[in-house]
Formats: structure tokens, C-alpha cells, sequence
């Protein structure tokens, strides 16, 4: 080895040195680190413990717009108790539980994925344009757009499926909102899941490194292989994003089927059944701590699901330090 060389590997050996003195300096007894994170640490309190922990009180009493804030009683796990033997409980929660998956599965990871794939394989204008396209229903205000899906289900003669599909069909027309609620559901919020798991999708495959792409069509492969054995595990980290975001948005989200059913021909979920408890009802009597209630299981579940997605895709792994690092 040259003189050159041993000046080089030594003044290397001393910047790593240097490099993990610091290291070890963070690690031991500096607060930079806090500091640092302070105002991400002090925006996740106020805006979701604070939230979750309201919630959590709240639900442990009898407060509605009968006792108001002032005459309220601090009851335990009696609405709790009320949820489970309540028998309208097994429907909502077995609507929510299907909405969500169905949605998850076909829609907001599933065709996300797929039109990601696509429009990565195809000529890059092009993909643009159609991923563009897919943007517009998140784009859309949601009045417009939920109106847009009535007028397409609506009875003749304004109803689009109606005219176009329908009745050249011979088939009988009808208001096929109430006739397809959980299908017309699936389809409102689909579309624009979709669009979110695309974006991320997209630029996940589009960062695999270029040499694995084209080292994969070299030896043969064909789409559904590469796809399999080299795009799927690169973008592991962005599955497991949307999955755990979309599952806990889907099972918390509900203005959509709002607008759209308000709740009837069997569409209420769960968390639109809490809001109407909580904050909307025919009678006027708003039972906040009830409401609550049915909040704090969401989150609870969602809690659950979180750490499930974690483990399933060894969440540990993916974050941990690559082994080049730790030599």
C-alpha cells in the first residue's frame, strides 16, 4: 500500500471516529435531539393524545344536550356496557368491517397499485395524463362530487346508468342509489382512495434503482415476475403506508356517505353512526358521552390494526440502520 493510500484510509478512520463520537454524544446526554423535535412532539399532544384523551373522559360520562356541561355525571363503562348489548351494534360493526375491507382491497390499495403499475409501463406522458385523470374525484369538492354519483344512479329519466345501460337493455329502471347502497358506497370513497395510494405508489416505483429494472428484463423476466420478485419488495414501505393510513381513514371517514345516503338503506357505519349520536339527530338530544363512546372503540381498533400492520410487515426491518452502516 502506498503512502498516498495509508493517508487516505487513516484520515478516513478518523472521521468516522469523529463521526461516531458525536453519535454516542446524542445518545448519552445531549438534548439536541429534543429540540429538534419538540414542535412535532408538542403538534402530536394537542392535536391527538389531548383529542384521544377528551374522548376517553368524555365517554366515561352521561354529558348530552339534556344535562349540558354543567350537570353531567360521571357514569364508568355504562356506555360501554350500553354499545355492547345495543341491538343495533352487530350491524354496524359488521358493515363497517366489510365497507372498509372491500374498499382497502379493491380500491384504495388494490386498484391504486394497479393503476400505478400501468402507468408506469406505458409511455411517461401518457401515464401522466391518466394518473391526472384519476386526481379529479379527490380534486372535486365533495357535494359536486357525491351529486354526480346520484345523478348517475338516479331513476329515469335522469339517471345516467338509467339510459345508457339499462334501458337499451330491456332491463327495468330504478333509483339504484337504495337499490346498491353498500356497492354505490364502495364506489363514492374508491375512487378517491385510489388516487391517494397512486401518488405514493407511483413514486416509490419510479425510485427502484434503473440497473434492477433493466438487470431483471436482461434475465428474462416477464411483468408479472418483475413485478413479484423486484417492484413489490422495493416498495414494501409505501404498502405498508397506505394500508395502515387508508384502513384507519376508511374506518374513521363518513362525509361522504353522508351526503350521499345520510346513513339510510343501511349505510351507516360506525363512525357516522357516532356522529349522529354525538352531534346530529331527529330529536335534538345529543348524547356526547354515548358518541364518544363509539369514538374511543375506533380508535382503540385502529391502535390494534396499527400495531398488527407493523409486525405483519416487520415495520422494525424496514426502519432499521442498512448493514453497511453498522460495520
Amino acid at each position: 500500500m502506498s503512502l498516498k493510500d495509508t493517508r487516505y484510509f487513516n484520515l478516513r478512520r478518523n472521521k468516522l471516529g469523529t463521526e461516531t463520537e458525536k453519535i454516542e454524544k446524542i445518545k448519552t446526554g445531549s438534548l439536541d435531539w429534543f429540540w429538534f423535535l419538540f414542535p412535532s412532539l408538542l403538534l402530536i399532544v394537542l392535536f391527538f393524545f389531548l383529542p384521544v384523551l377528551i374522548t376517553l373522559f368524555v365517554s366515561g360520562t352521561n354529558m348530552s344536550s339534556s344535562t349540558g356541561f354543567h350537570a353531567w355525571k360521571w357514569i364508568g363503562l355504562s356506555n360501554y356496557h350500553k354499545i355492547a348489548i345495543h341491538p343495533e351494534t352487530p350491524k354496524h360493526l359488521w358493515l363497517t368491517v366489510k365497507y372498509v375491507a372491500v374498499t382497502l382491497v379493491f380500491f384504495n390499495v388494490g386498484m391504486a397499485l394497479v393503476v400505478s403499475l400501468i402507468t408506469t409501463h406505458i409511455a411517461r406522458g401518457a401515464g401522466f395524463f391518466f394518473r391526472a385523470l384519476w386526481l379529479l374525484p379527490r380534486i372535486t369538492p365533495t357535494v359536486i362530487y357525491v351529486m354526480m354519483w346520484k345523478f348517475l344512479g338516479a331513476n329515469a329519466p335522469y339517471g345516467v346508468f338509467n339510459q345508457l345501460i339499462i334501458q337499451p337493455l330491456g332491463l327495468t329502471p330504478q333509483d339504484w342509489v337504495p337499490a346498491a347502497s353498500f356497492l354505490f358506497i364502495v364506489l363514492v370513497n374508491g375512487y378517491i382512495g385510489a388516487s391517494f395510494g397512486m401518488i405514493i405508489f407511483t413514486s416509490a416505483i419510479e425510485a427502484i434503482p434503473k440497473d434492477i429494472m433493466i438487470a431483471s428484463l436482461v434475465d428474462g423476466a416477464s411483468f408479472f415476475q418483475r413485478v413479484r420478485y423486484v417492484i413489490l419488495p422495493y416498495i414494501r414501505w409505501p404498502l405498508l403506508f397506505v394500508t395502515t393510513y387508508q384502513t384507519l381513514s376508511l374506518m374513521t371517514s363518513f362525509e361522504q356517505i353522508m351526503v350521499l345516503t345520510d346513513g339510510e338503506f343501511n349505510t351507516e357505519v360506525w363512525s357516522l353512526w357516532a356522529y349522529h349520536k354525538a352531534l346530529q339527530n331527529y330529536w335534538g338530544n345529543f348524547q356526547w358521552g354515548f358518541g364518544n363512546a363509539l369514538a374511543a372503540i375506533l380508535v382503540v381498533i385502529g391502535i390494534v390494526l396499527g400495531i398488527i400492520y407493523m409486525r405483519y410487515f416487520k415495520f422494525d426491518e424496514l426502519v432499521q440502520e442498512p448493514k453497511i452502516e453498522s460495520l
